[in-house]
């Protein structure tokens, strides 16, 4: 797998959250320049309105609108599933939007706010479009994974729990989370055209993914980063082949890292 592909997406209904700043609005414009309807949904509205602006202007295809949302916020969740359920189609959707160094805290919903807008707004989006993601099948889910998901754990009993996790760990749950919910998606999803495939972006440059994380701390991960790291477009070419590449069309329940595919377990 190579990540390249000259297939075009028009007539074709993406969404992408987090698809604002980073490899998210990368990988949206990728999309877009393939012809695709293209939603980026992220909480901020100015950077919505500048994204949609810039994707718009870099690739000539006008046909790129924005959502707000918070996934911290079930209710927000809720809502930006009603407005997506009013296209006349959906035929993929990108959970790509996540956070790292959030404050240990609970939600109003009661969830760990890592949890929450790492997994559980992601989980709940999903479920609720499943049926117009059905419905225009052949269709796809890409699930954004990470390598802290090694270091993560899935205790049903203590995952919301507030005290218990640092940085990396409450990462890293959140993480593991997503990646058995593409694992379980992919076999609930047999003979349903829908496939659910994983990406791993590895670290990357130049992101506002650090932006939570406590001054010294953020600054060594940055110097780190800068040095190991991929560049956010070429992460975002490698997220936009998984909904393009006429042949991944049936494929599921897959890992892929650098262009390639991991052994998912």
């Amino acid at each position: 797998m190579t990540c390249d592909t000259t297939a075009k997406l028009n007539g074709k209904v993406i969404v992408v959250t987090g698809g604002s700043s980073g490899m998210g609005f990368e990988a949206a414009k990728n999309l877009a320049s393939r012809g695709a309807r293209v939603i980026i949904a992220s909480r901020n509205e100015t950077k919505l309105k500048a994204a949609q602006h810039h994707i718009i202007e870099t690739t000539g295809n006008h046909n790129v609108a924005y959502k707000t949302v918070d996934l911290g916020s079930l209710k927000s969740v809720r809502n930006l599933a009603s407005e997506l359920n009013a296209e006349d189609q959906i035929n993929v959707l990108i959970n790509n939007a996540g956070a790292v160094g959030l404050p240990d805290k609970l939600t109003a919903d009661d969830l760990n706010l890592t949890m929450q807008v790492n997994y559980f707004g992601a989980f709940l989006l999903t479920f609720l479009l499943l049926p117009k993601l059905k419905a225009s099948a052949p269709s796809r889910i890409v699930n954004g994974i990470g390598g802290a998901m090694y270091f993560g754990e899935i205790n049903f009993d203590h995952w919301n729990d507030i005290g218990r996790y640092d940085i990396i760990t409450a990462l890293g749950s959140s993480k593991l989370a997503v990646a058995l919910f593409n694992a379980e998606l992919d076999r609930r999803l047999q003979h349903t055209g829908v496939t659910a495939n994983a990406y791993d972006p590895f670290v990357v440059r130049d992101t506002s993914i650090l932006a939570n994380i406590p001054g010294v701390i953020q600054h060594v991960s940055k110097f780190f980063i800068n040095i190991i790291g991929q560049r956010k477009e070429d992460v975002g070419r490698e997220i936009a082949y998984l909904p393009a590449a006429p042949e991944l069309e049936g494929v599921s329940g897959n890992l892929y890292k650098f262009c390639h595919q991991f052994k998912n377990h």
